[in-house]
C-alpha cells in the first residue's frame, strides 16, 4: 500500500481525517509523539498479530499494552506478533 492509496482510502471512506507526513520518524510511539507533538497516549498504534491461522490487526493507544490472559481468553489462543516480512504480505504496507 503506498502513500497515495491511504490518501485515495482515506478520502473516500472518511474525508474528514487528513493524512499527515513528516521527515521524522514514526517508528516508535515515542518518536511519533514527539514528531506530531502530542502525547505518546494519543498516539494510534497498530498491532499485528496472528491467532492460529487469522491474522488481525489491533488498534490502540499508543500507552495500551496487550494483556496476553484477556486476548487468550476471548480468541482461545496467545497471539503472535507477525515478523516484519508478513505484515508486509498480510497488509501491502511495512
Amino acid at each position: 500500500m503506498s502513500l497515495e492509496s491511504v490518501r485515495a482510502f482515506f478520502a473516500s471512506k472518511a474525508p474528514d481525517i487528513d493524512v499527515i507526513v513528516t521527515d521524522a520518524s514514526s517508528a516508535t510511539v515515542a518518536l511519533a509523539a514527539q514528531a506530531h507533538g502530542v502525547l505518546p497516549a494519543q498516539i494510534a498504534k497498530t498491532i499485528c498479530l496472528r491467532v492460529g491461522e487469522r491474522t488481525m490487526l489491533v488498534v490502540t493507544s499508543g500507552t495500551a499494552r496487550l494483556d496476553n490472559r484477556k486476548f487468550k481468553d476471548r480468541f482461545g489462543s496467545k497471539p503472535r506478533m507477525l515478523e516484519a516480512a508478513e505484515v508486509i504480505e498480510a497488509t501491502s504496507h511495512p
